[in-house]
């Protein structure tokens, strides 16, 4: 059974809480599954979110440990959790601490753990669709996990169906979803990675559109 604190971070861009096993004392985090527009069962997005991470067990993947329901007699109204396991930072929370600047050796063992758990979602056929600062979390000791697989989807090589390009938060988003295009796979993801390699080099993002226009215009001009 879990017991939900009074702490909430965005990291996972939803309701997320610190929670506390009872029987145990592991810290968890608890990731609230939205049900407010769903009209006909469960949604199909966290149906596909969950089925993907019961499939992915790496040491770079944030660990799906559970799903719970809290009961309708409470203050929470039968809502249902994903588990995780806990992390305490998300990138760009620490790159946005005053005065910080990654090192180069930082900077390394963070870009070999991203590209490290990226290929094995790859080679599982896993396209994650948004890599970005706050979608990579990390605990004290360094360890770093990719995380928010809300918009992710399976794939195959010999695919041809059309994928939608409405995907990956807009400053990390490649250009060929930019100009449209509804056929693509892993390179997509490589691409954010190679614009999280350049932020933390530069030490800001490094297109900062307000739309797709000018981040293409920007694109152009560097």
């Amino acid at each position: 059974m879990l017991y939900k604190q009074p702490f909430c971070n965005d990291v996972f861009f939803s309701q997320v809480y610190m929670a506390r096993e009872i029987r145990t004392g592991e810290i968890v985090a608890l990731k609230k599954i939205r049900m407010d527009n769903e009209r006909e069962g469960f949604p199909i997005t966290a149906i596909r979110e969950i089925k993907i991470l019961k499939k992915l067990h790496h040491e770079n993947v944030i660990k799906l440990k559970e799903i719970v329901t809290s009961p309708d007699g409470n203050k929470y109204k039968g809502g249902i959790y994903m588990v995780f396991e806990y992390m305490d930072h998300d990138l760009t929370g620490l790159a946005d601490r005053p005065g910080m600047r990654f090192t180069v050796p930082q900077i390394k063992c963070y870009m070999r753990q991203l590209l490290t758990g990226l290929h094995y979602c790859h080679v599982n056929q896993v396209l994650h669709r948004d890599i970005k600062g706050s979608n990579l979390l990390i605990d004290n000791e360094g360890n770093l996990k990719l995380a928010d697989f809300g918009l992710a989807r399976s794939f195959s090589n010999d695919h041809n169906g059309n994928l939608t390009n409405r995907v990956i938060t807009l400053w990390y988003r490649p250009p060929e979803l930019l100009l449209g295009t509804t056929k693509y796979g892993p390179a997509v993801d490589m691409w954010s990675v190679g614009c999280i390699f350049a932020e933390l080099l530069h030490g800001k993002p490094i297109f900062p559109g307000k739309d797709e226009a000018s981040i293409i215009l920007i694109a152009v001009n560097t």
